[in-house]
């Protein structure tokens, strides 16, 4: 799959109108929204880290969030544009909106969770599960107030797997949206999500994968748009 020509290059970045989201730690990159030709996009920027991260983790981790988002275009309420700025930086599309973990407890209707797990289901079907899905922070409530789901760095492309570890996969990922049914509408779920939700669960204790190549992450005090 082709990548697609960058929108703007490291001196437009430079010289642009970029504001700070996250600073990172070692091996994670500095985190910008940055505007450019009236769009907002995400930059993810290792330049500023140690020769064997840039070199090492920056490009894998480069190469799978742009192929997911590839992947995905098309679908609503995720990020449909990605692509490599240089060799040390990535833009992803930016998705206006508010982050669920700044979002007041009567955001989380029924409703609100129907269209969380449909979203869910629509990546899937994408051929992509996204991993990092439990807790709010990548998960935003959209302008015209449905959710979007942000940040595919540790997404894994499911075409090509065997159907039982694709399943195995998708029922880690939906779990972290079931756990907010639980959490939030657990009369409301229903036999089917509860079963659902308990294999997800058994499931994601035995998952060894956390942060990058299984370190395991610390509270997320991640912006929107990450």
């Amino acid at each position: 799959m082709a990548e697609e020509r960058p929108a703007f290059t490291r001196n437009d970045f430079e010289r642009g109108d970029r504001v700070l989201l996250r600073e990172g730690r070692t091996a994670n990159a500095r985190v910008y929204r940055f505007r450019f030709g009236g769009k907002d996009w995400t930059v993810k920027d290792f330049s500023c880290r140690s020769w064997w991260v840039r070199n090492l983790i920056a490009p894998f981790l480069f190469w799978r969030e742009v192929r997911a988002v590839q992947l995905l275009s098309g679908v609503r309420g995720v990020p449909n544009r990605a692509f490599r700025i240089d060799r040390d930086a990535v833009a992803i599309e930016f998705l206006p909106g508010i982050s669920l973990s700044k979002a007041p407890k009567s955001a989380f209707t029924v409703q609100f969770l129907e269209k969380m797990e449909s979203l869910m289901n629509r990546v899937h079907e994408a051929g992509i599960v996204h991993l990092d899905a439990r807790g709010t922070g990548n998960w935003v409530i959209l302008p015209n107030g449905d959710p979007g789901l942000i940040d595919f760095q540790a997404g894994i492309c499911t075409r090509g797997l065997p159907a039982g570890i694709r399943k195995l996969l998708e029922d880690v990922d939906m779990s972290g949206v079931l756990k907010k049914w639980k959490e939030f509408h657990p009369d409301e779920m229903g036999e089917e999500r509860i079963r659902s939700w308990e294999r997800g669960d058994r499931l994601r204790r035995l998952w060894l994968i956390r942060g990058y190549f299984g370190r395991k992450k610390g509270k997320k005090r991640r912006e929107q748009g990450k």
